[in-house]
């Protein structure tokens, strides 16, 4: 199943949902038409298992930084904020296609496009009031607060991650977080 979801994830990237093909993806995975139907039942369904799987990806990514971080030393929230910015952005980075699947899922399957949205901003809020509770961040973090800075992060990494070559994701997770510490107001 593996190597239909990154055949997939290629495809789709390169040619978009409605130009790519059932056989096409099996070709590039190359594995056997048959194959392809042990694991899903349409290409509807080989999509909708692949944003769910770029999704857990991001997930996976953002809580290993921020695991590893916790490794080396008792991280703030902003801290946090930074490194999980960073592991999006080299994830993206390296496969720009996320950017077109998870565009195109909000025609080719709503639901999934909206679980993706959600489920991140939920991770956002839940670091955001972790921070908060630890007196490191504002007491009123609210919802919106994690859909904002989620905003934010998807447009740094269309710039920097898809439209770019790379390799700034420290730098530019640095400026996101002296917005988040200091904002833009001059003082």
């Amino acid at each position: 199943m593996r190597k239909l979801l990154d055949a997939a994830a290629i495809e789709f990237g390169e040619k978009g949902f409605h130009a790519a093909s059932i056989s096409s993806i099996t070709r590039r995975a190359q594995v056997a038409l048959g194959s392809f139907y042990t694991y899903f039942d349409s290409k509807d369904a080989l999509f909708q298992a692949l944003v769910q799987d770029m999704s857990a990806q991001v997930k996976s990514q953002a809580a290993a930084a921020v695991s590893e971080l916790k490794a080396r030393h008792d991280p703030d929230a902003l801290d946090i904020e930074e490194a999980a910015l960073a592991s999006f952005l080299a994830f993206a980075s390296e496969h720009k296609e996320i950017y077109r699947i998870i565009d195109e899922s909000e025609f080719v399957d709503p639901a999934a496009y909206r679980t993706h949205y959600e489920g991140t901003a939920a991770r956002i809020l839940e670091r955001l009031q972790a921070g908060a509770a630890k007196g490191e961040l504002r007491e009123d973090i609210e919802e919106a607060h994690a859909w904002a800075l989620m905003g934010m992060n998807v447009f740094l990494g269309l710039r920097y991650a898809v439209w770019a070559e790379g390799g700034d994701e420290r730098n530019v997770a640095r400026m996101a977080r002296s917005i988040l510490e200091r904002g833009l107001a001059r003082r």
